[in-house]
């Protein structure tokens, strides 16, 4: 089993680095993977201690170490993490949205080959006869028919309905509308309008109780291509979730949730829904603690993780805690569409109990001679919208909540603050950098690192790279209370040195080359 440590170097090898602190993060006694000896807890990393982590954890190690082998999860192969009770989508619907639930110059219209398809497993998952793959779940079917009306609607004509996609639905929803069930045929056809044989079905639709009443109407708009005020959006997300779909007891269909979120996205959120997002579920378990700190930090990274870049944030955080800076990581441990390695994967493997609560994390974050920084998992600071992860799943592509989550302040500082967020589409950088003025803190950075994260890279950027901003782009403002430039807070005293130390990095880089 690889670790994500260098196998050889003792760490008081390092004779050029020294420091009277380091980051000693709590060893879970329930939920860590790794559970090392008690002698070895409490080991000091640097002084005269010759510390060697080993790459390779040999058959001997895991016995010694009491492990069952099953128990081990590789960050290296993140899939591990994702949970076994989710059910999976149906693979041929979720290709389909990959192409049609996005944006207004993003989408991709189907073919008639895919259209015909796609419509087909729809058909014959609704009917019961679907046996060679997956059943397209409500959610799935949800999201397919919001991306199709919001298209006919209000999209320009290019990303629009193709013929193969008219004439595909022109054959099989006579069949469709007698299978699915009223608020399908509402999400498919709201109006009566679009499917050609009206129906009655779509404009006399109002939902199943009080909580989808609301959504509903909210929803009818949204599939017309307009937007929500800021109190509209947080009333549904509230009267909605959490979700409890393994227990049946969800307080709304699935599949006019999955159409709300993933409307809102395609129609690209306001300012005031976003916000809305961002705001919902600020005291779900009662006001933010705040830290006597100095200044703290909070990286805001995507929380569907990285798959192909590294993934620096957790080592950056241990970093500047050294020297006085505290930071506050937060995220889930396994998150779609990417499915990537994240912090939390990282600080399991490592050992470390990744179930604080905010008020645990205030405590780490106050203890600066132990430890510094803190990590705090969505799982237990916003129940409400961790469950919600199987939906995100169904829907393939990133609903609003990819942007808004992280933006979040699950501790506050006494001192000064600053958010750190990464993004990758061009468009979003601003509306982050409202999110974090909304919050309150003294400054803000977005960064578009690798893979929309946070990691910047010394790689040239070829000139037919790509379309958009250039990697290592960086935005930010901070507060007009500074008084002099002079008094740089930690989070711009970092940016400096590491766009100081990026420079002389590729003029090294050319030169070799």
């Amino acid at each position: 089993m690889k670790s994500l440590l260098n196998p050889e170097p003792s760490i008081s090898s390092f004779s050029s680095i020294r420091t009277n602190k380091f980051p000693k993060f709590p060893i879970s006694d329930t939920n860590s993977r790794l559970k090392f000896p008690v002698k070895d807890q409490n080991r000091s990393i640097g002084g005269n201690s010759r510390l060697k982590v080993k790459a390779v954890l040999d058959s001997s190690t895991i016995d010694q170490l009491g492990i069952s082998v099953h128990d081990i999860r590789n960050p290296g192969i993140s899939s591990t993490y994702r949970g076994s009770k989710l059910p999976k989508p149906n693979q041929t619907v979720l290709e389909a949205h990959a192409r049609v639930c996005t944006g207004p110059t993003q989408t991709k219209p189907l073919t008639e080959e895919q259209a015909f398809k796609v419509l087909d497993t729809i058909l014959r998952s609704v009917g019961g006869n679907l046996k060679d793959e997956e059943e397209v779940s409500r959610a799935q079917l949800g999201a397919f028919f919001a991306a199709m009306t919001i298209r006919a609607n209000s999209f320009p004509e290019v990303t629009q309905w193709s013929q193969g996609e008219r004439r595909a639905m022109n054959i099989f929803w006579p069949l469709l509308v007698r299978v699915l069930p009223h608020d399908l045929i509402f999400i498919a056809d709201p109006e009566g309008s679009i499917m050609g044989a009206g129906s009655s079905i779509g404009p006399q639709y109002v939902g199943s109780g009080t909580n989808e009443m609301r959504l509903v109407g909210a929803l009818r708009e949204v599939l017309a291509g307009g937007h929500l005020g800021y109190e509209e959006v947080q009333g549904v997300l509230r009267d909605v979730l959490p979700l409890d779909v393994e227990n049946g007891k969800s307080r709304v269909s699935e599949s006019l949730l999955s159409a709300f979120l993933i409307g809102q996205r395609m129609n690209r959120e306001t300012d005031r829904e976003l916000k809305a997002y961002c705001l919902a579920f600020d005291n779900e378990l009662g006001p933010p603690p705040v830290a006597d700190v100095r200044s703290l930090t909070h990286y805001g990274e995507p929380y569907d993780g990285n798959t192909r870049y590294f993934r620096s944030t957790l080592f950056v955080a241990a970093v500047r805690s050294c020297y006085n800076e505290s930071c506050l990581l937060h995220g889930v441990e396994w998150m779609p569409p990417k499915g990537g390695v994240t912090e939390e994967q990282m600080l399991k493997y490592m050992g470390a109990n990744t179930s604080l609560s905010p008020i645990q994390a205030k405590e780490l974050l106050e203890a600066d001679e132990e430890v510094g920084f803190a990590y705090v998992s969505q799982r237990i600071s916003q129940p409400s919208l961790y469950s919600l992860i199987g939906l995100r799943e169904h829907i393939k592509k990133r609903p609003p909540l990819a942007t808004t989550e992280k933006v979040q302040q699950f501790v506050r500082a006494s001192g000064r603050e600053s958010i750190v967020a990464g993004f990758y589409h061009e468009g979003f950088e601003e509306p982050l950098l409202m999110l974090m003025k909304r919050r309150g803190v003294h400054s803000g950075l977005v960064v578009k690192g690798e893979e929309g994260a946070l990691s910047m890279t010394t790689r040239l950027r070829s000139v037919n790279a790509s379309r958009g901003l250039p990697v290592n782009y960086c935005s930010g403002f901070r507060s007009s209370s500074v008084s002099s430039a002079i008094e740089l807070d930690g989070l711009h005293a970092w940016t400096i040195f590491l766009q100081s130390l990026l420079e002389r990095l590729v003029i090294v880089i050319g030169s070799i080359g």
